[in-house]
C-alpha cells in the first residue's frame, strides 16, 4: 500500500537543488571556502555530497511514482516509453546548457549533471519495473564490488599498471576511447562512462529507501530503520575508503556508501521533523524549489548569463559586487558566498511564482 506523499522528500529535493545552484555559482571562483568546492581528488566536501543526494532522491521518487502507476494498472509498455522519453528530454536540456551561450558544436561536452541524472533515472526506473527490493540490493552490491575490482585490478592500457590518479586510470582510458567531444578536465571527465555504473547504484540505494518508506512499518520504525541503515552505510564506506578512496570524480564504491548513508540520515531526520512532528514551515522554501527542481536548475544557467557575464565598468556583475564587498572589509570567501546566496534567492522568485500558480514543469 502506498503511503501519503512525503513532504520531507519534496523539501530535500528542493534544498538539494538550491545547494547545487549555490556551489555552482560562487561570486568569484578564486575565493571559495574549501567545503564549497569539489575536492580535487580523494576526500569529501559538502559540495561533493550534493549530486549523490539528488540521485538518491531520484531513486526514492521512482518508487513513489511507479508504484502508484503500476497499482493503477498502467501497462509497462506505456511506462517504458514515458521513462525513455523523459530521460531523453533531461539529457537534451543538459546538452543545451553545455552549448550555451556560444553554441560551439566543435567543442561540445557530452556529459554533465543533467546527463547523469537522465541516465540514472532511466536505468533505475527500468530496473524498478522488473525487480523487487532484494534483487535491487544484490544488483547494487554486485555492481559496487565489480567496479572496485575493475579499478583496482585492471592495469591502465599504455601505462601497464593499476592507477587511480587523475587522467591515468582505467575510467579515464575508457573515456579517451569511447567518449566523444570535449572532456571537462581535458584528459578526463568526472561524469565519465564507467563511473555512471556506481552512480546508478546511488539511485538504487534511493529506491531501497523508497521501498522502506512505502512499507507497512510505523513512521517511527521507518525512521529507525532508515537512519540505522544510513549510519551503517557511512561507516562501511569509510572503512572501504581506507583501501578504495572516497572519490567523487571516480564515484568510487566507498563514495557511494558514504554519500548514500548521509542521504538516508538526512531523509530520516527530515522525515521525523517534517512528516512526523509536523514542523513544515521551515521546509517551505525547499518544497517550493523542489516543485520545479530541474526547471529552476535550468533557469539558473540562463540567469547566470546576466549575473555572471554582463559587464559593468569592464567587470562582470559578480566580480564587481564581490570586489565592492571586499573593499568594505568583507572576507573575500565570505563575499563570494554571499553573492552565491543572493543568486539562489533570486532563483527562488520564479520558483515561487510557478508554485503559487500551480505550474509544475515535468521534464
Amino acid at each position: 500500500m502506498l503511503s501519503n506523499r512525503l513532504i520531507s522528500l519534496d523539501a530535500l529535493r528542493g534544498f538539494t537543488i538550491a545547494a547545487m545552484i549555490m556551489v555552482n555559482f560562487p561570486g568569484n571562483e578564486q575565493y571559495v571556502f574549501f567545503t564549497l568546492r569539489h575536492t580535487k581528488w580523494n576526500g569529501l566536501s559538502f559540495t561533493d555530497t550534493i549530486a549523490p543526494i539528488f540521485l538518491f532522491v531520484v531513486g526514492v521518487s521512482i518508487v513513489y511514482a511507479y508504484t502508484k502507476r503500476l497499482s493503477q494498472g498502467v501497462p509497462k509498455s506505456v511506462l517504458y516509453k514515458k521513462i525513455i522519453f523523459r530521460s531523453f528530454k533531461i539529457f537534451a536540456v543538459g546538452m543545451l546548457l553545455n552549448l550555451m551561450p556560444d553554441f560551439d558544436f566543435s567543442n561540445v561536452r557530452w556529459t554533465g549533471t543533467l546527463h547523469r541524472i537522465a541516465l540514472v533515472f532511466m536505468f533505475c526506473a527500468l530496473l524498478f519495473l522488473h525487480t523487487n527490493w532484494k534483487q535491487q540490493a544484490w544488483i547494487a552490491a554486485i555492481l559496487l564490488i565489480g567496479y572496485w575490482l575493475a579499478l583496482t585490478l585492471i592495469p591502465t592500457p599504455g601505462v601497464g599498471k593499476v592507477m587511480l590518479e587523475p587522467g591515468v586510470n582505467i575510467v579515464a582510458w575508457v573515456d579517451s576511447q569511447f567518449l566523444p567531444g570535449t572532456m571537462w578536465q581535458g584528459t578526463w571527465d568526472p561524469e565519465s562512462i564507467l563511473s555512471t555504473i556506481p552512480a546508478v547504484v546511488t539511485g538504487i540505494t534511493g529506491m531501497l529507501a523508497g521501498r522502506l518508506m512505502i512499507s507497512r512499518f510505523t513512521p517511527n520504525e521507518k525512521v529507525n530503520y532508515l537512519m540505522t541503515a544510513g549510519l551503517i552505510s557511512v561507516i562501511a564506506g569509510y572503512f572501504w575508503g581506507l583501501t578504495f578512496p572516497v572519490n567523487e570524480n571516480l564515484w568510487t564504491s566507498s563514495f557511494v556508501l558514504v554519500t548514500s548513508g548521509l542521504a538516508a540520515l538526512l531523509l530520516g531526520a527530515m522525515y521525523f521533523i517534517i512528516d512526523i512532528l509536523g514542523y513544515r514551515r521551515g521546509a517551505r522554501p525547499g518544497i517550493i524549489f523542489g516543485a520545479n527542481a530541474i526547471t529552476v536548475y535550468v533557469l539558473a544557467d540562463v540567469f547566470a548569463l546576466f549575473f555572471y557575464r554582463a559587464e559593468f565598468g569592464g567587470l562582470p556583475l559578480n566580480e564587481l559586487v564581490v570586489n565592492q564587498m571586499v573593499q568594505w572589509g568583507v572576507l573575500p570567501e565570505l563575499a563570494s558566498w554571499l553573492y552565491a546566496l543572493f543568486f539562489v534567492a533570486f532563483n527562488f522568485i520564479p520558483a515561487y511564482i510557478l508554485y503559487k500558480k500551480n505550474v509544475f514543469i515535468r521534464l
